[in-house]
This record gives structure tokens, sequence and C-alpha cells, in this order.
């Protein structure tokens, strides 16, 4: 059995000061403004570097032995920040190994800066050795550091098991991820797998699953005694060839992340579990590989789900909303106070959105407040987007109750949300239609698996459930 081993290093803050090297944090207009009060000396040094404070520089500023005496941080302008977010994690990564604290930053800017700083230290290391920024942050005055570094653990847990390829991270190893978590935090975790599959009603994640010799399974985790309940639903396709719609080699090379709403799911998990949230929590994981062979499933199937509705099977690639289905379902029939699934589903999305913001379906106006709100706080971007009823008769394909693949090719991300919520109950339900790579490398986010819409939820929690 594939084993998932998480990154070694965790990502926290120094517990030092004493010779922590202060790093000043300078925007651009504020550069001739800041050197006034300074010597002769580092005027002509910063001049001489021809450090102009921009977005993402640094400079090291040496004293009378040639040994560093601070460092500069560049901080830019408004309108450069307000292109990006983690500004100082990419001074975190230009600057040389040591422990700086913060001077001059904006308060209202420290937890997002500091949390950046951490996951800037993040490297995924399992197949070579590989460093994040080694420069350590004291955490800045008035920031919850404890806090930060559960949430940046969270992140860390999401982007090792996405980046980890599929022959390591198949649905063996996914559970073996959860069984792990669990037992860190004290959950329960019950997994139903194989042909117990559809003895205990799971038909369409036996569907998904059955051509591949690494088994589907439904993992099923349980923490909490207090509070409301709280149901997060993850996809775990851990690889997705199409099925018998094979993908062309082109759309197949990142499917590994398939499995990227599961990660994001278990990252919020360990959120939460850590924090000590009052609530109770089910996590609900479909771990499947879409795969090929003589027992797949074929387009034109008609499948009946676990809530008794029958679908046609127009594309087999279209497997994510299944498995997803019958995981809704078993969630819906405990009526839990707020269900919210999470997937790397559509490739519409993408098309509408693009890869950095997490789309996001929901109708309940005090949870959509509480996550529009959660988001701006914690520079975790979100988009709302409709669950618009006249597209409903684009599912019904007349010969089952719904269609898994609807022709046309309109509203592909809207469709599947609306796919999705015949099977969330009645209750309280958000669903997020995630991309879960990071195609080029930015501020705290290298190149690879990334966690979308996590962070954005907890801080919508206490909210939403009013904790």
């Amino acid at each position: 059995m594939s084993i998932f081993r998480p990154a070694a290093a965790p990502l926290a803050f120094s517990s030092g000061r004493e010779g922590a090297l202060a790093l000043h944090v300078i925007g651009s207009d504020q550069l001739e403004e800041w050197l006034k009060d300074r010597s002769e000396a580092l005027r002509t040094w910063v001049q001489a570097s021809g450090f102009t404070a921009a977005l993402g520089r640094v400079l090291m500023v040496p004293g009378a032995k040639g040994a560093p005496e601070m460092a500069l941080a560049g901080y830019g302008t408004a309108d450069t920040r307000a292109r990006g977010r983690f500004h100082l994690a990419a001074s975190a990564a230009a600057l040389p190994e040591g422990v700086y604290r913060l001077e001059g930053l904006d308060p209202a800017r420290a937890e997002e800066e500091a949390l950046g700083w951490l996951l800037a230290g993040y490297a995924f290391d399992r197949y070579r050795e590989q460093k994040g920024a080694t420069a350590q942050l004291i955490a800045p005055e008035g920031v919850d550091a404890p806090r930060l570094e559960v949430i940046a653990a969270g992140e860390a847990l999401t982007r090792d098991l996405i980046n980890t390829p599929a022959n390591d991270m198949g649905p063996d190893a996914l559970e073996a991820a959860c069984a792990d978590l669990a037992e860190r935090h004290g959950a329960k975790i019950d997994v139903v797998k194989g042909e117990d599959l559809l003895a205990q009603n799971f038909p369409l994640i036996h569907a998904v699953g059955r051509a591949s010799d690494r088994v589907p399974r439904l993992i099923d985790m349980a923490w909490g005694h207090r509070g409301p309940s709280v149901t997060l639903v993850g996809k775990g396709v851990c690889f997705d060839t199409g099925g018998l719609n094979l993908k062309p080699g082109s759309s197949m090379g990142l499917m590994k992340k398939d499995m990227g709403g599961a990660a994001t799911v278990l990252g919020l998990a360990h959120m939460i579990m850590a924090l000590d949230l009052p609530l109770r929590l089910r996590v609900l994981i479909p771990a499947v590989e879409n795969a090929v062979s003589a027992n797949a499933m074929r387009p034109g199937d008609i499948l009946t789900a676990r809530n008794g509705m029958t679908i046609e099977i127009n594309n087999t690639d279209a497997e994510g909303r299944l498995v997803l289905a019958d995981a809704l379902a078993s969630g819906a029939e405990a009526e839990p106070d707020l269900m919210i699934s999470m997937a790397t589903l559509t490739g519409a999305a993408r098309v509408a959105v693009g890869p950095d913001l997490a789309p996001y379906y929901a109708d309940d106006p005090d949870l959509v407040a509480a996550i529009e709100a959660g988001a701006a706080r914690v520079a975790d971007p979100v988009w709302r987007m409709p669950f618009h009823p006249p597209y409903e008769t684009m599912i019904e394909p007349g010969i089952a109750d719904l269609d898994n693949a609807p022709s046309g090719g309109f509203a592909g991300s809207i469709t599947a949300a609306l796919f999705l919520r015949r099977f969330a109950g009645k209750g309280r339900y958000a669903h997020f239609d995630i991309y879960g790579w990071n195609p080029a490398a930015a501020p705290a986010r290298p190149k690879g698996g990334v966690g979308m819409g996590a962070r954005a939820l907890l801080a919508a929690l206490p909210a939403a459930l009013h904790l």
C-alpha cells in the first residue's frame, strides 16, 4: 500500500527574539520620507544600491563592521499591491537565512503578511531535496501566531496531497492520510470499499471506481460532540483518465490533482479540529480512480444513485459529480446544519474565472455574506456563481431523471452545481468548483497544488453558524 507522507518541516514562527534583524517595510512613496531621518551613510548605501522600495525587492544594510545592521523590504504602491497578495512572502524568499522582525507594516495587513511568510517556507521535497524560504519571522504584535501556524499546516497538508503523483496517491494513500489526520485529532473514521459499496448503497462511487485495480471507497470521518453540525464533502478522484471517454494526453497531465477537493477539505478539517471549533464535523470523501477496463461504465448507461434518482451517463469523463452525488446523499440523510462540497469539477469554471479565484454556489443569504466577508478578511478570493433555475432543464435528458454531461457546452459549471444540489437535501449548502493548482509561482504560492476557499470558509464558519 502507498502511504501518504506529509512534509517534514512545520511552518512556524521563530520563537526567539534575541539577535533578530529589523526588517523595515517601506512603500515606494514612503522611501524619501523614511530616509530623511537616517544617517548619511545609510542614504548613500540605499541610493547607490538602486533600491526604490519596489514591491518584493529587499536590501541588506551593513553596519560599521560589515555585518547586516538592518534589512529593507520594498512594499511598492497601493496600485501594485492591489494586483496581488502576500507581498512580504516575496521578500522572505529573497532574504538570506536569519530571523527578522517587521517594522513599519500597517497592522491591518499584519495577519495576511505573516501567514504569507509562513507559506513561503513550503516546499514539496518528497522526491528531491528542495527548500522554501529559510528566513524566519517573529510573529508581529497583535497576530494570533498559533492560529496562523495551524492554518499554514492545513494548507501544507492540502498542497502535499495534491502534489503527490497518482502512483503514490491512490485511494489507499488518500485513506491513509485521512486515518493519520483522524488519529492526530481523536476523530473516528469508517471506510466502505469495493463490493461493500454496493451492499451499503453507494452505487455511483462503485460504478466510477470499479474499473481500477485500486478499489473505490467512501471515507467517513467524524469529530466533535458539541455545537452545530457541518459536513464537508471532497471529490477524491485520485487520477482521471476520462474512462471510456478517454482524455487526450494534453488533458491528462494534471489529473493527479483531481482529488484537490478532498485535499482541500482535509486541510480545512485539520484547521477546524486543531483550533477546536465548537462544532460537530463530518468529512466524506469518495476516493476512486477513473480507469479504463472491460468493466468500466459506458456512455449511455443509466445508473441509480443512493437517493433513487436515475442518471444517464453521456460522458464517463463527468465522473466527479457522480461520486459526489452518493456522498452528498449520504451526508444529507443526517440533516446537517451546513453541508459544503469542494471539487476540481469543471473546466468551465476555469474558463470563467481563471486559476486564482474559487467560484462557489450558495443561496442562503447569511451564508453568502459570511463567505464573502471571510474571504476578503483572509485574502482567499472567491466568486459567487448562480444556481440558475432555468438551466435545470439542461440536466434532464428525458430517458432518466438526470444527465451527467449535458450537450451544448453552455454553463458547464452551473449545470454541474445544479446536478449536485439535487443530492444535497433541503438544508444549507454551498458548492466550491475549485482548480487546486497554481500554474505559475507567486508570493507564498509555488507552482503546484494549492488550497482554494478553505481559509475563507474557516473565517466564515463563526458567523454562518453563530459560534
